[in-house]
Order: C-alpha cells, then sequence, then structure tokens
C-alpha cells in the first residue's frame, strides 16, 4: 500500500507548527514515542516521557511550543501537541474501505422502509417495517434495524449494531461493533417468594446529533418515556446505561462505566473508566468523575470527585495521604504508649 508521504516542513504547514530541525526530511507515517522508527513523526505532552524523546528513533516529534528538553529528532513546536498529533494522523492515514454501494442483495428490506439519497447498506443487514434511513447513512454487515426505528443523515453503523424498535438515531452518529440501542430496561417486580415477574419496557432511546459510541456498549430503552443521550456526547466501549438514564450534551463516559436507572447526567461531565454510579441521581454539569469513583449521592455542578464512596477530590487525597502513613502513625503511637508505660512506672516507684 502506498503512503503518503511529505516533507517535515510540509507537515509543520500543515498542522500548524514551526521546525526546529531538519525540515527537509521526510515523513510517511505515526507512530508512538517509543515504537517510532525513521520515517514517523510522534508527539509528546507530558515531561515523563522526556527521556523517550531524547533517544526516539523518529524523524519528528511534536511538541508544545514550551518544550525545554533535548531531542534526537526534528522538533514540530505547536500549541496543541494533541490536536496537531491528530491532525497529522489524519494526513497519514490510509484510505478507508470502500462503503456498500446501494442495497447488498443480500440485505432484508422490510416494508414501507424509507431511504434517503446515497444510503449504503451492506451483506445480511436486516431493516424491519417502517424504519427511515437518512441520506448517505452506511449500514453495515449484520446490522439489524428494528421496526420504525428512525436513523439520521450521514451516520454510520458498524458490524453487529443493534438498533431496537422505535428507537431514533440524529445525524453523523457512529456507533461501533456490538453496540446495542434499545435493549429492554432491567425492571422487574418480585413477589414475596422471591420470584420476579418481567415489567413491560415501553418507552424508546433517543440519540442527539453528533454522538460517538464505542464498541459492546448497551443502552437500554425507558421504561416508559425516552432514555437520551444528547448532542456530541462520545461514548467509549463496554459501558451500561440504564432504562431512563439522561447524558446532556458534550458529556465524555469512558470504558466500563456503569450508569443506573433514572439518573440524569449534566452537560459537559466526564466519568472516568470504570466509575459506577447509582440510580436516581444528578450529577451537575461540567462534573469530573475520576477513575473507578462509586458515585451514590449527587454530585454538584463543577465538581471534581473520586473514591468510593466518591467525595472532592481534595479530601479524598488528603484522606489517602493519612492512609498511606499510617505505618509511621502506629509507631508512633506505640513509641507514646511505651514512654507512658516508662513515666507511669516513674511515678509509682517515686510514690
Amino acid at each position: 500500500m502506498n503512503r503518503p508521504a511529505m516533507t517535515v516542513g510540509e507537515l509543520a504547514r500543515r498542522i500548524g507548527g514551526r521546525c526546529e530541525g531538519d525540515e527537509g526530511a521526510w515523513v510517511h507515517a505515526v507512530a508512538g514515542i517509543r515504537e517510532a522508527q525513521p520515517g514517523d513523526v510522534t508527539f509528546v505532552v507530558n515531561r515523563r516521557y522526556a527521556a523517550d524523546v531524547a533517544r526516539t528513533r523518529a524523524t519528528a516529534v511534536i511538541v508544545a511550543e514550551a518544550w525545554d528538553r533535548p531531542s534526537s529528532a526534528t522538533l514540530i513546536r505547536v500549541e496543541n501537541p494533541d490536536a496537531a498529533f491528530a491532525k497529522a494522523a489524519e494526513l497519514f492515514a490510509p484510505p478507508p474501505p470502500p462503503d456498500p454501494a446501494g442495497v447488498h442483495p443480500t440485505a432484508v428490506i422490510g416494508e414501507g422502509v424509507e431511504m434517503g439519497e446515497g444510503v449504503g447498506v451492506g451483506p445480511y443487514a436486516v431493516i424491519e417495517a417502517g424504519a427511515r434511513i437518512g441520506a448517505r447513512t452506511v449500514i453495515s454487515a449484520h446490522v439489524y434495524v428494528g421496526h420504525e426505528a428512525v436513523i439520521g443523515c450521514d451516520c454510520r453503523l458498524y458490524p453487529h449494531v443493534s438498533i431496537r424498535e422505535r428507537c431514533r438515531l440524529g445525524d453523523r452518529v457512529i456507533l461501533h461493533n456490538g453496540v446495542v440501542i434499545g435493549s429492554d430496561g432491567f425492571g422487574y417486580v418480585a413477589a414475596p417468594n422471591g420470584v420476579r415477574t418481567k415489567i413491560p419496557q415501553l418507552g424508546i432511546v433517543v440519540v442527539g446529533d453528533d454522538v460517538e459510541i464505542g464498541a459492546n456498549t448497551t443502552v437500554d430503552r425507558a421504561r416508559f418515556g425516552r432514555t437520551v443521550i444528547g448532542c456530541g456526547v462520545k461514548i467509549d466501549n463496554l459501558v451500561q446505561i440504564a432504562h431512563n438514564v439522561v447524558i446532556g450534551d458534550h458529556s465524555v463516559i469512558v470504558a466500563q462505566v456503569g450508569i443506573a436507572g433514572s439518573t440524569t447526567v449534566g452537560a459537559r461531565v466526564i466519568l472516568a473508566g470504570q466509575v459506577g454510579v447509582s440510580g436516581h441521581l444528578e450529577i451537575g454539569d461540567g462534573a469530573v468523575v475520576g477513575a473507578q469513583s462509586g458515585v451514590s449521592k449527587d454530585v454538584p455542578p463543577g465538581s471534581v470527585m473520586l473514591g468510593s464512596p466518591a467525595i472532592p477530590m481534595d479530601r479524598f487525597k488528603r484522606i489517602h495521604a493519612y492512609t498511606m502513613r499510617m505505618p509511621e502513625f502506629r509507631a508512633e503511637l506505640e513509641n507514646l504508649a511505651r514512654r507512658l508505660d516508662a513515666l507511669e512506672a516513674r511515678l509509682r516507684g517515686t510514690g
């Protein structure tokens, strides 16, 4: 496969940076700082990788304007290395595989399905009766679209995605392999003898515009009403979102998060990896919850929480610092106890 190539100087101009070193060297790919080889461009943000920058085999390294550590490669100084490297990755990315053209002959299309201009439907996809698919949307192989589901324009559904009946997707939604939208919520009525009877799940899921959802993530349909994923939300792999959850615009949900039913997550919230959120809570706009935290109470807007149960991060850090010093505290207490015993013995001897 022929890959695009350009000089470091040209790359710097295209990503809005400036060169420090050999502008005429050629690069044709991106790579990590430790894996990079001649011809690769890499990047670094954190100073903990300074030693790797000094010995990298990469031809060029994208760094911040203020980077002041030695490098074996040409530097490209930029304001935001993360954003600049993302642009570089786009420039060197291989061409995407071709989208399905039209409807594949093995696809099953129900009665009354409406498709906009330029829709592509791959092999063995199933689109049930009454579904509507917006223009230029790509339905990959083995995707299931349920009865009367609505999918907007310019969406991309990768293989084995399932959109259950009556659920709705906005425009420019990306669903990766194995995503399930609209599976039944986890709802049962328990009898005195412990037998559980299923509660009908009558609602739907509504996904806003410009949402991306990672592989094998599940979003349950509402018991009644709607489970809502707001516009611009980004959800990682292996996330579980329960019935009647509402997630505000531009929030970020990282891998292995679980959100229990009827919880409201505000706009621009970040839930880091493996966060667990109890049901019927409110997480305020702009809040950040650190990895592996357990949220059991409402979270105020703008707060940064950590721990299980989750508490404000500064308090968590103080508690953690004290906990780490427990052996020293114990030794000090034991020493004090010995000194008190000795003092009491002396006092008894002089009495």
